[in-house]
Order: C-alpha cells, then structure tokens, then sequence
C-alpha cells in the first residue's frame, strides 16, 4: 500500500470515528463534505449543514457562522488556512469557500466545524502549474445514478482508487423516487421533484450515501449536469409536458445543483447559471466541460403535444438535417472553439454529458438510413458535424470526447462522417470513451452488440454492467479503464477491468490495452 493511499484511509478512519462521537445528536454535518474546480493556486471547498437529511425544518431557518480549516496534512498539524463562512437559509445552508493562496500541484485536507460538532475530513488537491508537464493525471469518470437502482458500490471503489480528479457528468440525481435512506430493492416512481424544497430534499437524500460521500471525500470533483437535475429529457426551456411553468421548475432545479456541488460560481440568476467551464491540468490537459442541456435547440420531430425525445428514421425527420440547430448554443461554441485554438495542452478533453458517436437503431446502407434517439448527439447530427470541424481546424492536440447518460459503456473513434468508414478522407478526429452508469440500468448486452455492429465509429460496447472510468493520462499516452461491478445490489460488491485502451499522443485512434 502507496503512502499516498495510506494517508487516505487514515483520514476515513478519522472522520468515521468523529461521525459515530456525535451519534444520537442533531449532526450538523450530515451530508459529508465535498471539494472541487481546482486551479493552480485554489480549490473550493463544500458542505452543507444540515440536522436531519429527511426533515430541512429540523435545522433553524438561521444563518450559521462554520468555521472551516486546510492543512498540510491530516492532522492539520500544519495549516495553511483557516476562516469562517456564512451558510445562509435562502441557499440551503450551504457553504462555498473559495481557498486561494495554495501551492500547486499538492494535497491539503480540510474540515469544517460548527460549535462542538467537526465534520468529516476531505482530502482534495490543487492544479499544477500552467507551465508544467505533470508526469500524470489520474482521472476518475461517473454518471447516472439513480437512488432506485442498486448502491453507491462504484463510489467505494472510486475512492479507493484514490484518483486526481473525479469528473462528473451527469445525473447525479433522478427527479422521482420514494424518499428513504436505504436503496430499495424495487423502483417506484413517486415524489416527482418540481419545487426547490424537492430537488433539496433529493439531493439530501442521495448525498446520505457514505460511499458517495467518501468519493467526494477523496478527491476535487469537476461536475456538469444532464436531464434528470431537472427532468427527463428536457431541453433549453421545453420539458416533456411542454409545461409553461417549466421555467420556473429550471430555476429551482439549478439553484439546487448549484448549493450542493462544489462549484467556483457566483449565485445571481439561477434561471441561466452558467456551468460550463475550462480546467488546466498544466501543459499535460485542458478539459473542455460542456453543457449540453441548458441552450440545446428543441427536439426534432418530437410526438404530438409533447416535447423530448423519440426514435426516428433520418429519412423522415428532416430536422435532422438542419444545419441551424444546435447542441451547445453558440456562444457556448464560440467559447470552446476559442479554448482548442489558444490551447497548448498535450491532451484535450471534451467533458460531457451523453454519447458522441453516431449509434443507429439500424444497418445503414445508404446515408439518409438509420433510426436514432433524438435525445442525443444523434438528434443534432449537424451540431456534432461542425464540432468535429471545429476539433480539426483548431489542431487542438489529441482530443479526447468523455461522455456518460446511456448507462453503458462505449469506446468509440470520432469521424467528420460516421456513416462511412474511416480512411486518409473520412480520419478519425477524435477519441470517443463514454462510461456506464453507477446504478442506472440499461439494455440487454445481446442489442448493444448489434449497434457495434452497425456502427462504424464504436469499437467497444458493454450496457450490462455498472461502474464507472478510471483514465491515466501521460504525455505519451492516456489509458482508459472500464470498471465493471459484479453485483450492483450489493454494498459490498467487488469490481473487475472490463476493458481497456490506449491512445497514443500524436495517433489518432484506439489500442486494446
């Protein structure tokens, strides 16, 4: 066992033993602590006070002065900073402290406390510096998942990995559910969240998990959302129900997202919160986090008096084909064409949310065939065409595409034409790894492998396991691992490499590792 890993489960051990002393009185720290957006010199550092994960009412609807502290080490023998912060009501009595002034490219720890209570410790770390070239990131990659469908398994395993960086991408709660502090062994969809009151009271459930909590607790976190923060299948201001309050439901499920991750943003207007955001991992990594929810074009040739998406043939929607559609809304595109143009890194990283590469339902014989789910990059064919544009007019080196939502896992390679096979006209632009689901489940693996087959760009695809990435990125290469749970039920579930691959700097394409 590393030191590094050591020094991890000290910290754990410690902060269980600080959990069970306040055992049988209204912890304040309930939901665990959380950190992330890390910078050279910064990192935000999270956590929310709360009494009772099942009851708000049961914590004062006052405003708590938290003391909070980071250190050198996990005794915080040595600290570097400390200071007090505001957890106000009106934003859920969460705390956001931004701590600058650090070291980069080095691990603190941190802790919180409130009166006599002290919340567990988080390890997290800064960014090298801008001018360096770190011999590598370690990068933890999850999605989806969804309270109903198994245990956090994937989140014990994620910080026993003791990872750099943990990106999250998407649907880290599902809007519906019975609200209780054990995962059932049965989906019921009930308590649909609508008000900020839900999506509070959801997101004070899911992050009761102490396996979620010990991810969070191991590593800065990198997030961005995807529907089910809000609804399924919505997109820019229209939901399902094509309900005109919806607006207002958008409002309140981003207020939420933002008072429970740990992000660098200042709360003005939760109507438009601006999540997407650029990240330098020195002069090894640049990653690129997308939103592809909030400024989405409408679904294409959705049913009759409803909006989200459907299936359809590309010969019978021709909205498939306009070319004024868009996935991330342009000032959005003009933002990251701007960020690969001016990048220096030796690895570009597209952090987002679904499934880039083309997955027909179908064969495709002809290039006006094939069935696609308009939810993703397949309902905006066009939008993806232009970003692949974009990724080679920018010569961004080595462009890496992360992606989650379809619950499965898929190793892809990105052409500017997914219906033809690559060749010296159709190269491969960029690398596509999109990861299963922490819990959500998926189809049966008999039918993903009939899409691998039918599609040119996937090489690799797996639906029937859960888990999540786990990617080491060097100068020379960057090494994807899919991580694969046993038994997504059980707590305790051991988890095995279900595949794995290479990309090598300056080759454009995938190896089996």
């Amino acid at each position: 066992m590393d030191a590094q890993r050591r020094l991890f489960l000290a910290a754990a051990l410690a902060s269980t033993s600080k959990i069970a002393s306040a055992a049988g009185t209204a912890y304040p720290f309930s939901l665990g602590v959380a950190s992330g957006s890390p910078l050279p010199d910064a990192v935000i550092i999270w956590t929310r006070i709360l009494h009772d994960p099942l009851n708000a009412a049961a914590t004062p609807p006052l405003a708590f002065s938290v003391r909070w502290e980071m250190a050198e080490d996990e005794q915080f023998r040595r600290t570097v900073a400390q200071g007090t912060a505001e957890a106000p009501p009106e934003l859920a009595h969460s705390v956001h402290v931004d701590v600058t002034g650090l070291r980069p490219d080095r691990w603190y720890w941190y802790r919180f406390m409130l009166g006599d209570a002290i919340s567990p410790t988080g390890r997290t770390r800064t960014a090298p510096a801008s001018a360096s070239m770190p011999k590598q990131l370690k990068l933890a990659v999850a999605s989806c998942q969804h309270w109903e469908f198994g245990t956090y398994a994937a989140h014990r395993h994620i910080a026993a990995a003791a990872p750099d960086l943990v990106a999250f991408l998407g649907d880290y709660i599902y809007e519906w559910g019975p609200y209780q502090l054990q995962h059932p062994t049965t989906a019921l969809r009930t308590a649909e969240s609508f008000t900020l009151a839900d999506y509070r009271a959801r997101y004070a459930q899911y992050k009761t998990d102490r396996d979620l909590q010990a991810a969070h607790e191991a590593a800065p976190w990198i997030v961005t959302w995807d529907d089910h923060e809000v609804a399924n299948d919505y997109g820019s201001d229209r939901d399902e129900r094509l309900d005109p309050r919806f607006m207002q439901r958008r409002a309140a499920a981003y207020q939420a997202f933002y008072e429970h991750m740990p992000l660098r943003l200042t709360p003005r207007d939760f109507a438009n919160l601006r999540i997407y955001q650029r990240y330098d991992w020195g002069q090894l990594a640049r990653l690129h986090v997308l939103d592809d929810r909030q400024y989405r074009a409408h679904h294409a040739c959705t049913q009759q008096g409803r909006g989200g998406s459907s299936s359809v043939l590309l010969r019978d929607c021709a909205a498939l084909k306009d070319r004024s559609r868009s996935m991330l809304g342009k000032e959005q595109e003009q933002w990251l064409a701007q960020g690969l143009s001016s990048s220096t890194a030796r690895w570009n990283i597209l952090a987002q949310q679904t499934l880039m590469a083309q997955n027909s339902q179908l064969p495709i014989k002809r290039e006006d065939d094939g069935r696609f789910w308009t939810d993703g990059w397949d309902g905006y064919p066009m939008a993806r065409q232009q970003l692949m544009d974009t990724l080679f007019t920018s010569r961004a080196r080595n462009p890496l595409v992360l992606g989650g939502d379809v619950h499965s896992f898929f190793a892809c390679e990105l052409t500017r034409n997914p219906a033809r096979p690559r060749s010296p006209a159709n190269p491969i632009i960029a690398t596509e790894f999109c990861g299963t689901s922490i819990t959500s489940p998926s189809r049966p693996q008999s039918r993903t492998e009939q899409y691998v087959s039918m599609n040119h760009g996937i090489k690799y695809g797996r639906s029937d396991k859960r888990g999540y990435m786990l990617l080491t990125i060097t100068p020379a290469n960057t090494t994807a691992h899919f991580l694969a749970l046993d038994n997504v039920h059980d707590s305790a579930s051991v988890i095995e490499r279900a595949a794995g691959f290479v990309v090598r700097s300056g080759q454009a394409g995938l190896h089996r590792a």
